[in-house]
């Protein structure tokens, strides 16, 4: 497609949709998609057979808008756990104009009379949004740079939905099985509402396996969120009762799959000024006095902290940072009467002056709130010379503190760090990885703008994200951390691209809250490491030492080498097969 064509379509059409964002959010109104840059094949929109069509399709694929698809499958058949979520797509694409699309469902119930009730099963529509291509990865991206085009993946609010001829409209099936239905095949329908009804089955086998509930799955999840986006996309006060009514949604969604970790700003814009579209702003105010002591308010910290755990994130405190990027530190100078900004290289006697008696006053807050053995003052991709200079001064002042660092390994302080996650293809040594497992660290590994694959850009497939709970499983990992939960850029709902990083890096979720295929194949692929982990643990417990070698076997092969050749798809089905067979 044409690279300036596309720029002139984005431009002309990003402030019209932009100004109409706000109303969109909050309710349940329906927005307009970007239009679409690729050409719609005629003729072969002229071959289809029926005005309307209506598929069961696979999950594991980004169907285009503009292409008739090849499909034609009424039931859908799937092996789940007791506890388990379970999804799946189906694709409506029509000749002429549909006014208003809807989906529904009923029970599922199985001949004994034991039922899945349908408030268990949720359908969604599929939005379009714009993308681009990996590239260079991290790059500075005009629009103009890489070929973009529109991609499923928001799921919407709606309940009905107006779709245009000649397009393909995906709806997202999903459905939260009871921890406490008695194992069965249930079987069910649910009906497409297109002008002209189109009912299509379900059968859904329920093993005996039982998935606990997420806040007790072991996968340490960590996607960092930032309040502000919220605000600012909601347009309400920054911490204002209306701003924490609003977040409550979105922190529910992401404790649902298992997030373990709070992430709080003790300085403000920690990674400087140019991070993200929004702000990351400061959670603690830091006040130099006139006579040069220092003064520290807690108030947002502790509301903001108090409201996460409400949500159900409570198990660890992650603070951002000690080590911002640019190494400038932002507080207010009573004596100037505003905001400054100093420069402070980590061991100096300027670093020091200046984190000495905040760690310290932040250290008795946090017993005072006994919150302290939950805290970490965490790094993002700092040097190890850094890592010792902060990890020095943090030990003088009490040796009970944690850190966190997502970035580089480093073997001399492997042992030194509470929360330490690599970057994808770094490895700890199997010693190190042993006894921090041993020790119950959090160990586990990102994914950031510089890898191609596995990865969840809005143009990744979606089976990278489930492949991503299979490598931490394989590779010994307690989990996965990516650095963007709802990083919101200016026109979130329509365009994913940004100007720093390849499309969707910056966010997994959307305003509404919107979920996402890729948040949800996030969950999927949670769940998997879960089941692996409980199968590993009944096989080791009963000696049953074929299966432990058959589920070994599967996890040898899911490594970034062989995802150079083989679809991360091909993978997760093969693994998958075996887990349903045990």
């Amino acid at each position: 497609m044409k690279k300036y064509l596309l720029l002139a379509i984005s431009l002309s059409c990003s402030t019209l949709f932009a100004q109409d964002l706000s109303f969109s959010i909050p309710g349940k109104n329906l927005y307009q998609e970007l239009p679409n840059p690729a050409k719609t094949p005629a003729d072969k929109w002229s071959k289809v057979t029926g005005e309307v069509n209506v598929s069961f399709a696979s999950d594991m694929v980004r169907y285009p808008k503009e292409q008739v698809p090849d499909l034609s499958s009424n039931e859908w058949i799937t092996t789940v756990w007791k506890g388990e979520k379970v999804h799946t797509q189906i694709l409506v694409w029509t000749k002429k104009e549909i006014q208003s699309l809807t989906a529904s469902t009923g029970n599922l119930t199985d001949n004994k009379g034991n039922s899945i009730n349908s408030s268990n099963i949720k359908t969604g529509f599929v939005r379009y949004v714009m993308t681009d291509e990996f590239g260079e990865g991290c790059d500075k991206r005009p629009p103009q740079k890489y070929d973009s085009s529109l991609v499923e993946d928001p799921i919407d609010i709606v309940d009905r939905i107006k779709v245009i001829a000649n397009s393909v409209q995906p709806v997202w099936l999903s459905i939260q099985v009871p921890g406490d239905i008695p194992a069965g095949k249930y079987t069910g329908t649910v009906i497409i509402n297109a002008g002209k009804k189109f009912e299509l089955k379900m059968t859904i086998n329920v093993s005996d396996h039982i998935l606990p509930p997420p806040a007790q799955w072991k996968f340490d999840l960590d996607l960092w969120q930032n309040p502000d986006p919220v605000a600012k996309v909601h347009g309400v006060k920054l911490w204002s009762d209306e701003h924490y009514s609003l977040m409550r949604p979105y922190y529910s969604m992401l404790a649902s799959a298992g997030q373990k970790s709070i992430t709080t700003f003790i300085i403000d814009q920690p990674w400087g000024p140019d991070h993200v579209y929004h702000r990351d702003p400061a959670m603690i105010k830091w006040s130099k006095k006139k006579d040069g002591s220092w003064s520290y308010d807690y108030s947002v910290f502790d509301r903001y902290v108090e409201f996460v755990m409400s949500c159900g994130i409570d198990k660890r405190i992650n603070c951002y940072s000690m080590i911002t990027w640019d190494l400038y530190f932002i507080y207010f100078d009573e004596v100037k009467g505003d905001l400054v900004s100093v420069y402070a290289k980590p061991g100096s006697q300027a670093y020091i002056d200046l984190w000495e008696p905040m760690i310290s006053d932040f250290t008795r807050h946090l017993k005072a709130k006994g919150w302290f053995n939950k805290t970490a003052i965490a790094m993002d991709e700092r040097n190890m010379e850094s890592m010792l200079a902060v990890m020095a001064l943090l030990k003088k002042i009490d040796p009970a503190w944690k850190t966190a660092l997502a970035g580089s390994y480093h073997r001399e302080i492997a042992m030194d760090i509470f929360d330490y996650c690599v970057i994808i293809g770094s490895k700890f040594d199997k010693d190190i990885l042993d006894a921090r497992n041993t020790a119950g660290l959090p160990t586990t590994y990102y994914t950031a703008c510089g890898e191609k694959r596995p990865n969840a850009f809005s143009f990744s497939p979606p089976s990278e994200n489930v492949w991503i709970g299979w490598y931490a499983a394989a590779e010994g990992f307690t989990g996965y951390l990516r650095w963007a939960y709802n990083n919101w850029t200016k026109d979130v709902l329509h365009d994913t691209r940004y100007k720093t990083w390849p499309a969707g890096d910056c966010y997994q979720i959307y305003p509404g809250p919107r979920t996402s295929i890729r948040f949800e194949k996030y969950i999927e692929g949670i769940q998997d490491f879960e089941k692996i982990r409980i199968l590993k643990e009944q096989f080791t417990k009963s000696g049953n030492e074929d299966n432990l070698k058959k589920l070994n076997e599967v996890l040898s092969t899911f490594t970034t080498k062989e995802l150079e050749t083989t679809p991360a798809a091909d993978m997760v089905a093969k693994g998958k097969a075996l887990l349903n067979g045990f």
